[in-house]
């Protein structure tokens, strides 16, 4: 099998399968459920055993497409014309940032469909989007061509909207407007910044080896290379790595330009992540939806946000991440403080997970914005390096937590049809399985040593300490108000004395589907706080890269006068960037002429 042919699977199985059911008769409900859950596990078993599963376990059949965690470069390239005429191409890949992501969404959207059986209206619409919003999720970490990362963007979002809309709670249309408006405005804003760059690039200005370890073209040989350099306008490109290159190395883009596309491409993200003040729409949004959908919600659609932002703000717009820096990381900070402080208030048992979620996703804004590879540092990127990976573990890990956490506030909301907090008590005594698994999965969101919430949190606050000493404490001191509002909502719905709401004699155990669904995100959440080079061996390449590029950068660039020089244009940089970087002006120079020749992340 080709990477053309796996990748598109992965993205469109789903949307054939949307297609699929179309056809079937609305009134087979449990044969509409089954096929749906096929496709899920099917996209799964294409990402798990193509992409991961050593070719001599598998039949041969995926040979040369097992990622490769010793590569930092984009791997399974798929690079075909799409829009010849604005150079807009079907560009996808993986690398150590997205290939986790795609793998968590597999795995979310699988669970999320096995929790879906409570759905019994218009169940025939439902599973229809429900696949057509994981297209638009894993077309979004795969795509590396602006414009068809933007269409997938905007593809997740209307049927999310229904999905909130048509099967939600009381005050679901309010609910789904506000999300669909606040994402909207986030996309405009976007869309805004793509223009900017899109226009403000120019692939004249790149090497020939940089063009073809981003992909613009294929070999030396490739004519589109000549008619490149020949060209005797400006040859614009939506090409991710591309951009990230006309970023770092070229003085394409202004500093003015990168500092208002960092900081519109920022809002738009930060409203996904959410990050305050731009999260309202998230607590109404989880409280309304159906418990699969908030599954999906805290599980993956809050990634997309954190993984634009380390994809692409940053990469293509360091000037203006390095403005930013304590902008992004008071961010962070903030959002954890006020998510924490708003989960302890709340009477609604899943509102009180949606704050949370804003909380720990405040531990992931954070970690990315811990620009610690700087002059006083000797521009060493290993603090900043710990920081994103840390951000990045903590995306994985609240994505089974949080998911988690939904379906257990789901399991007891379809018996007694409330979640006021004060009214609940005595699980325990009635529903034992259960109580063990929402308190396994509610102590990794907690961030205890041993599960999947600790190694990400503590990583971030770690490669703070360098970088903010009082970030740094603060962002510890959270780890108190989060276990404040988890205890004592353990304590008030598992542990009471008595259940003092409605419906008591529903409570029943737990069934099997559900004992399955809730066994398999603890096993997890147990693995990966147990074993967290799991997953982070898999972005252990990339982010060096990442890291050591973006602290070249700033040694050449944006604090030249704070290293030792040669006296010559591009001498040696100090510490462990230790690389020449040709080409940048350094203090007294002309402004340079040439491009960087140092590799970025996707390059070969």
């Amino acid at each position: 099998m080709s990477a053309a042919l796996l990748l598109t699977l992965i993205v469109f199985l789903p949307t054939f399968g949307a297609l699929a059911l179309a056809f079937m008769p609305s009134e087979n409900k449990e044969g509409i459920r089954l096929v749906t859950l096929g496709i899920t596990i099917a996209v799964f078993a294409l990402v798990v055993v193509g992409l991961m599963v050593p070719p001599e376990l598998s039949g041969g059949w995926n040979k040369g497409l097992v990622y490769d965690t010793q590569q930092a470069a984009v791997q399974n390239v798929v690079n075909l014309p799409w829009i010849p005429s604005f150079k807009i191409n079907y560009f996808l890949a993986l690398d150590g940032i997205s290939f986790p992501l795609v793998v968590l969404t597999a795995f979310i959207c699988l669970l999320a469909m096995g929790a879906s059986w409570t759905i019994t209206k218009h169940v025939k619409a439902y599973c229809i989007l429900f696949l057509l919003l994981e297209t638009g999720m894993i077309g979004v970490f795969v795509a590396l061509d602006f414009f068809l990362f933007y269409v997938f963007w905007e593809v997740m979002l209307l049927p999310m909207y229904f999905l909130i809309g048509v099967w939600g709670g009381p005050r679901k249309e309010y609910a789904a407007i506000k999300f669909f408006l606040y994402t909207l405005l986030g996309s405009v804003l976007m869309l805004i910044a793509i223009l900017m760059l899109y226009f403000g690039s120019d692939l004249r200005a790149l090497s020939d080896e940089q063009l073809i370890t981003s992909h613009v073209v294929s070999a030396a040989a490739d004519p589109a290379l000549a008619a490149i350099k020949s060209s005797p306008q400006a040859v614009h490109t939506f090409n991710i790595l591309a951009l990230q290159q006309i970023g770092q190395t070229t003085d394409q883009l202004s500093p003015q330009i990168q500092w208002w596309c960092f900081l519109l491409l920022f809002i738009g993200f930060a409203i996904k992540v959410p990050s305050i003040p731009v999260h309202t729409w998230l607590p109404d949004a989880h409280v309304e939806a159906p418990t699969p959908i908030s599954m999906i919600l805290a599980g993956v659609l809050l990634k997309m946000g954190s993984y634009g932002i380390i994809r692409i703000c940053y990469p293509i717009c360091p000037h203006g991440g390095y403005d930013l820096m304590y902008f992004v990381c008071g961010l962070g900070v903030a959002s954890m403080i006020y998510g924490g402080f708003a989960a302890l208030a709340q009477k609604d048992f899943k509102r009180m997970v949606a704050y949370s979620s804003v909380s720990h996703m405040g531990y992931v804004v954070l970690g990315l914005g811990v620009w610690s590879a700087r002059a006083y540092t000797g521009f060493n990127p290993s603090y900043w390096d710990m920081g994103i990976k840390g951000a990045m573990f903590q995306m994985i890990g609240h994505g089974i937590s949080s998911a988690g956490m939904f379906f257990m506030v789901g399991i007891i909301y379809d018996r007694v049809h409330h979640r006021n907090l004060d009214e609940f008590g005595g699980l325990f005594g009635k529903m034992p399985y259960y109580t063990a698994m929402a308190m396994g999965l509610f102590f990794a969101a907690l961030g205890l040593p041993g599960l999947c919430g600790f190694p990400g949190e503590v990583f971030v606050v770690l490669s703070v300490w360098t970088f903010s000493k009082v970030m740094a404490i603060l962002s510890a001191a959270v780890v108190v108000l989060t276990a404040a509002y988890i205890l004592w909502a353990i304590q008030r719905v598992y542990l009471g004395a008595e259940y003092k709401g409605p419906h008591e004699d529903h409570i029943t155990p737990s069934n099997l589907r559900e004992n399955a669904i809730g066994t398999v995100l603890l096993f997890f959440a147990i693995l990966f706080g147990v074993f967290p080079h799991l997953v982070l061996q898999y972005m252990d390449k990339t982010i060096d890269r990442q890291t050591e590029q973006l602290a070249a950068w700033t040694a050449a660039v944006k604090e030249p006068l704070s290293q030792p020089t040669t006296g010559a244009v591009g001498g040696a940089l100090p510490g462990p960037v230790g690389s020449a970087l040709p080409g940048v002006p350094q203090s007294g120079d002309a402004p340079a002429q040439q491009p960087i020749t140092a590799d970025l992340p996707g390059a070969e």
